[in-house]
């Protein structure tokens, strides 16, 4: 919209500053906001973030530490539930080995978010969030790079298994280009690159666990993610956003005060 954000020698034509003064009197409110908040408030959407560079990517630099063991249709229901078994006990008998099993749900425009960290020889680490009005893939993102910022908090572990009903919204992770959920992909690749520099046999898998297959571990926190029955605070999202907008005014307020 700006001209901040588009070349000198081609501007476009309905660029804010190619508007001639009657022009932008007559432009609605919440454009000229738009215009002025956008690139702050979903900083998401650079593409100048170091782990986008070529080069500086997890898949040029670490393609193979990380892996995705898919519930393909080749393999039935039985033999996806005995996989994840072996798994399981393969890695319960390895102090260095993280196991975090994620879900989430959305009710009333609420999302629930659960996952449960599984380390051999500690008490299971359970975290929950509710966030208003974001999309299934958002907040199956956000589960994950706090699970991820968790397990990493832990000393000598070597391998991180992630399991969810929601492999798609992980696959996301590797992908360099832009979505509007970069923002906690990029924050996931950061905390990755961390990990997998620290030692050449850090390894992450993410398993694909469906719903339906009703997987012990798995099935006990899609059970506590759809128990919780929450409501918003406001009725709707355009309540919502309202209320943002008010939150950034007063944020860009206090912030002219201090000069």
């Amino acid at each position: 919209m700006d001209s901040l954000f588009s070349s000198p020698k081609c501007q476009h034509s309905v660029s804010l500053k190619s508007l001639t003064s009657h022009q932008r009197s007559n432009i609605k409110g919440h454009l000229v906001d738009s215009n002025n908040k956008l690139y702050g408030i979903f900083p998401s959407f650079s593409p100048l973030h170091l782990e986008l560079f070529l080069g500086s990517r997890i898949i040029d630099n670490f393609s193979d530490h990380f892996s995705f063991n898919l519930a393909t249709r080749n393999k039935n229901d039985k033999i996806c539930f005995q996989q994840l078994d072996n798994m399981v006990l393969e890695l319960f008998s390895s102090p260095s080995s993280a196991i975090i099993v994620m879900d989430a749900s959305i009710k009333n425009d609420i999302a629930t978010f659960i996952s449960y960290v599984h380390i051999a020889n500690c008490p299971i680490i359970k975290m929950l969030h509710h966030v208003a009005f974001v999309t299934t893939t958002e907040a199956e993102l956000f589960m994950i790079k706090c699970s991820i910022n968790q397990v990493c908090t832990k000393k000598n572990i070597f391998k991180i298994i992630v399991v969810t009903d929601s492999i798609y919204a992980a696959k996301k992770i590797f992908n360099t280009l832009l979505y509007p959920y970069q923002g906690h992909t990029v924050a996931i690749l950061s905390k990755l690159c961390y990990f997998f520099a620290n030692n050449q046999n850090n390894l992450i898998e993410f398993w694909e666990c469906p719903s339906q297959l009703n997987w012990n571990l798995h099935k006990v926190v899609d059970r506590d993610s759809k128990s919780f029955n929450p409501w918003p605070i406001h009725l709707c999202k355009m309540s919502w956003d309202y209320c943002k907008k008010i939150e950034c005014n007063d944020i860009i307020n206090n912030w002219k005060m201090t000069f």
